[in-house]
């Protein structure tokens, strides 16, 4: 299986000319009836051996943290952290294993993470959050893992590296905020928000600068994406109020639809999915009450679950036409920051003789 990121590649390297990976994609688009750009391509796994070096993976890693472990708990990160640069080293760098990557760099984060934190408040592992460092060890540790997955990006390039580093620096922000002003703790939801529309911004910057989504940038706009969308839809749901209304309140149910529809013309306009998947639950919670109110107590679950299914399965069956609905209706200069629908796509180069 390959992907956008594996035809951007061997166009660098010159095994295949840019005007022949221009007419392979736009041949695989005719044959599955949309555009590759609102396709959200990324690649999880390559194949079967995907899943078993994942698999052996976590049971080293597994291994030589508790063995590291034996001696002190940072040791046991450090180890972790160590072992999972030294295997991307062969299995990101050299073989290219989609799985693997995530999974090596995921672990690599959350061990320099942990292991930081622990060598800062020994404690902490023991839950004695009165310790004179308990309270400045979380942002040092979101610093070193924002050092950290830079360092990761600059030698390896997963994409998903990015949105690691960006999260990190949220953890970290927040930390430090909450360490010189313990007061804002009240406007906690407040800052979240800000901070998931400033990772959206960054996901958008990513996005803008690969309009066709052909390279690997937009990968790391996919992932960046995924980690914006939960830090601002719960942040909206839960300033108005709907993670507390009681079931029936069907003030609380139309407001969190209403949000719903309005974060799916977002997310047909940027031309991403992560939004609608991040409120999916708070949607289904608001259509159970409405049938609840309804008097379909017994099976509510079972008609909720129509109603959201059917209604996201045609939104993905038509979501060209009608992203082309939503995007037509913005003014041009908005537009040109936007993937590129029919109108706004270049014709594909006729095949040589």
């Amino acid at each position: 299986m390959y992907t956008d990121s594996d035809i951007e590649a061997a166009v660098a390297a010159g095994a295949i000319s840019a005007e022949a990976a221009a007419a392979l994609r736009d041949f695989v688009a005719s044959r599955q009836g949309a555009p590759a750009v609102d396709e959200e391509h990324f690649r999880l796994v390559t194949g079967f051996n995907d899943i078993f070096v994942s698999i052996a993976s976590v049971l080293l890693l597994i291994a030589v943290g508790w063995l590291g472990a034996m001696v002190t708990s940072a040791v046991g990160a450090a180890v972790v952290a160590a072992t999972s640069w030294g295997l991307a080293e062969y299995f990101t760098r050299r073989r290219r294993m989609a799985l693997p990557s995530i999974l090596l760099l995921v672990t690599f984060a959350a061990a320099l993470f942990l292991g930081t934190r622990q060598a800062i408040d020994p404690a902490w592992f023991a839950l004695k959050v009165d310790t004179p460092g308990s309270v400045l060890s979380l942002p040092v540790a979101a610093a070193v893992t924002v050092i950290g997955t830079w360092l990761h990006w600059r030698r390896f390039h997963v994409p998903i590296t990015v949105a690691a580093g960006a999260v990190a620096v949220v953890v970290a922000l927040f930390m430090l905020l909450f360490y010189w002003l313990p007061h804002a703790r009240g406007l906690a939801l407040s800052i979240a928000l800000l901070a998931g529309l400033g990772v959206f911004a960054f996901a958008m910057g990513w996005d803008m600068s690969d309009r066709a989504r052909t390279t690997r940038r937009s990968d790391v706009a996919f992932w960046l994406h995924l980690a914006a969308a939960p830090m601002i839809v719960h942040p909206v749901f839960s300033m108005l109020g709907l993670l507390t209304a009681t079931r029936g309140e069907l003030g609380a149910a139309v407001v969190a639809i209403l949000i719903y529809v309005v974060l799916a013309v977002v997310a047909l306009a940027v031309d991403r999915r992560a939004l609608l998947v991040s409120a999916l639950f708070y949607v289904l919670y608001a259509i159970a009450t409405l049938f609840d109110a309804a008097g379909a107590v017994s099976t509510g679950i079972a008609l909720t679950g129509l109603v959201i299914g059917g209604a996201l399965l045609m939104l993905s069956a038509f979501w060209h036409p009608t992203r082309a609905v939503v995007v037509r209706a913005l003014p041009a200069r908005l537009r040109a920051f936007l993937p590129p629908v029919d109108a706004d796509r270049p014709a594909p180069a006729a095949a040589g003789g």
